[in-house]
């Protein structure tokens, strides 16, 4: 990728393309990001197609979430970027030179710090993830009912984004070489897994439940 390049700028093509090559980025970890993007946008849209009358007890609801959908797509576009320098820093730091005791310590060290690098902008994709379901859930039963399945849809987008940042988090945490530090990390990337798993199967069984709820408290 070019250094001023951003995928954010390419076609779905050119960035599929792009993906299937044998080319280090975009990989995994911006996979997820556009992922993660793609949900946003289904709330955004499902909120955007909520506002009617017939929904209006929510219309707080569906406004808040549609700002909140914009934005958190923009932000994983930017984790599908900020990933893929992250994994080229790392590669980087994998051909320094290491013919001497100096070069060889500073070579660990840039190492360390870019395997930190890798582990944590997939965290940050966790994070959004965990907002995209919390999104979803609140949408669920308080949308357009023709807006359903979109809103479902997000949910799993939700889950898959946030195990395929999950994975990228743990295959990086033995290279930093810190291990309360790892542990540490390993252990918030799978509390807001098993989050966003719980929140993406509440959404789905109130999708298909097809129920009304009440409103948010607050925003009534």
């Amino acid at each position: 990728m070019e250094p001023d390049a951003r995928f954010r700028d390419l076609t779905v093509g050119e960035f599929v393309d792009r993906l299937a090559s044998p080319a280090p980025v975009p990989g995994g970890g911006s996979a997820a990001a556009i992922a993660g993007s793609l949900g946003a946008a289904l709330v955004a849209m499902v909120a955007a197609l909520s506002d009617r009358p017939r929904y209006a007890a929510h219309a707080e609801l569906h406004a808040e979430a549609a700002d909140a959908g914009h934005a958190l797509a923009d932000r994983f576009l930017s984790l599908a970027d900020e990933d893929a320098a992250a994994y080229a820093g790392y590669g980087s730091a994998m051909k320094l030179p290491r013919d001497t005791d100096e070069q060889a310590a500073e070579r660990i060290a840039a190492i360390r710090a870019a395997a930190l690098e890798a582990s944590e902008v997939p965290y940050r994709t966790v994070e959004a993830c965990r907002e995209l379901a919390g999104l979803a859930e609140a949408l669920a039963g308080r949308c357009n009912v023709n807006a359903a399945s979109d809103l479902e849809v997000a949910s799993l987008l939700a889950v898959a984004a946030s195990h395929a940042a999950a994975a990228n988090v743990s295959i990086n945490l033995p290279s930093i070489g810190d291990p309360v530090l790892a542990a540490e990390l390993n252990a918030r990337t799978r509390t807001l897994v098993a989050e966003i798993d719980t929140l993406a199967a509440e959404a789905r069984v109130t999708v298909h439940g097809g129920e009304a709820r009440e409103p948010l408290p607050g925003r009534e």
